[in-house]
């Protein structure tokens, strides 16, 4: 038996040049103190892997039709035999990918891994890594439920704001002017065959690059990378300490990414794939419209800034962040590269990981997307069992403004606090505000009857502080 597999091997070889193909892939040298802060790059290529393994059997029983996507979700979830693992599987897989690229970013930065001669695997490495995140937000659409369809929504929203294609930008992520069957199909395109398509190509040339540059060797204080001598160095140092990545350098990543997949494996199985909202309906706005965690914090920045600046942040936030990743090789390729004598990186690292976990936990946390079931006021705060105020009260609620608005601390958190809006408003500026809508707000000028916004302003006119005992006996 093992000298038929033996032959087999010999043949298959001499047929189809494996060895030649991957040999010099696997004997590269190198260097013999890349230990266990290598293995993030690996990683990640291996639950890349996990992704488009559990997304084809996936794809065998998804049907990217705005009639069919959650019923098929719904089958593969509850009936499909390891559906639910499967589904879990690519979800707790996405969150792996950004976890393991993000890490890799880091120590990559950390270690000035990034300076000359490497300058293109960092490029690279900053495309993949958005990538990353196109391929998890567009996979969150293909849920296609509530929540998926308001993310959408918000994504069109900021592309919107972009000065002069923001209409063209808002309407190709639509697929149109609405959501719709054509937001899905062009998501799952996007999701399934041009991200993937993208990602094995530059996965490629990455590859290509590691190969071409070798892997950096871990920094030494007082070392410095000079561009005139620094290949020459590498190679010398190579070839004293050096050993070949296969069998040497690659059990730690053998070890690191069994171990991730385990983690996967029983992530997707003790807590499963992410529950299904309500299916969209246009009709209606129950949902609450949170990304993924790995996008989570950018939600609560923008939940957290002023109204006012919210448009700069949406455009020019992911730009800025994109540019001075992708310059970093071009403004410092050179000098030291130990962190000891770069603070300023440990700093930027930290800095990044405090503010995007902090903003994570908040977002986790927060009050600010609509309150969808909020309870009833009560006669005690409306003041009036009946009358032109309490059936303002219940038209209030009726039509969906306690969701987004506080009335002395009841209701959602998402518009200004209304609790004494009397004060600030007068009746014909409440009644314009009501008709036109606002900022965020929607013009109910269409939606609302006479008799209903006669009531609504005259529940919102009574809405003021209380007097002292003092002065309103004086009033009286």
């Amino acid at each position: 038996m093992k000298r038929l597999l033996i032959d087999t091997w010999r043949w298959l070889d001499d047929r189809f040049g494996i060895s030649a193909l991957i040999g010099p892939s696997l004997k590269h040298l190198v260097p013999q103190d890349a230990r266990w802060w290598y293995v993030f790059g690996s990683a990640t290529m291996l639950a890349f892997i996990v992704q488009v393994a559990t997304g084809v059997a996936l794809a065998f029983s998804y049907a990217s039709s705005s009639s069919q996507a959650y019923e098929t979700l719904q089958f593969i979830t509850n009936e499909a035999p390891f559906g639910s693992f499967l589904r879990g599987m690519h979800y707790f897989g996405a969150s792996a990918m950004v976890l393991m690229v993000g890490a890799h970013m880091a120590q990559t930065f950390l270690f000035g891994s990034y300076k000359f001669p490497r300058e293109m695997n960092w490029t690279t490495g900053v495309l993949l890594l958005g990538f990353t995140l196109v391929m998890g937000f567009t996979g969150q659409l293909l849920r296609w439920d509530q929540t998926a369809a308001w993310s959408v929504v918000v994504a069109a929203e900021q592309a919107g704001r972009v000065p002069l294609i923001g209409n063209f930008l808002a309407q190709f992520i639509l697929g149109g002017t609405t959501i719709g069957g054509a937001t899905l199909s062009r998501f799952f395109a996007i999701h399934v065959f041009i991200m993937p398509a993208l990602m094995f190509v530059f996965i490629g040339i990455h590859l290509m690059l590691v190969l071409r540059h070798g892997i950096a060797e871990p920094p030494t204080a007082g070392k410095e990378v000079d561009p005139k001598t620094y290949r020459h160095e590498y190679e010398e140092l190579m070839q004293k300490t050096g050993h070949p990545f296969w069998p040497d350098g690659a059990w730690r990543d053998f070890v690191f990414g069994t171990g991730l997949i385990i983690v996967i494996a029983l992530l997707a199985y003790f807590v499963g794939p992410p529950v299904l909202d309500k299916p969209p309906d246009p009709s209606i706005l129950h949902a609450d419209p949170r990304p993924d965690w790995y996008l989570l914090w950018y939600f609560a920045l923008l939940a957290l800034i002023p109204r006012e600046l919210e448009g700069y942040v949406m455009i020019l936030g992911p730009v800025l962040i994109g540019i001075l990743l992708l310059a970093a090789p071009i403004l410092n390729n050179r000098g030291e590269r130990a962190p000891s004598r770069r603070p300023w990186s440990i700093a930027v690292v930290l800095l990044s990981v405090i503010m995007i976990g902090s903003l994570w936990i908040v977002g986790a946390n927060s009050p600010w997307s609509p309150n969808f079931d909020p309870p009833p006021l009560t006669e005690k705060v409306i003041g009036a069992s009946s009358g032109p105020v309490f059936e303002g009260a219940r038209v209030f609620q009726a039509k969906g403004c306690l969701n987004c608005h506080l009335i002395s601390g009841d209701g959602g958190r998402r518009g200004p606090d209304l609790t004494y809006i009397g004060d600030t408003l007068s009746q014909g500026d409440i009644i314009i505000r009501i008709v036109n809508g606002g900022v965020n707000m929607p013009a109910y000028g269409n939606s609302i009857k006479p008799d209903e916004l006669e009531q609504l302003t005259a529940f919102l006119q009574s809405r003021k502080r209380p007097m002292p005992a003092g002065l309103e006996t004086t009033h009286r």
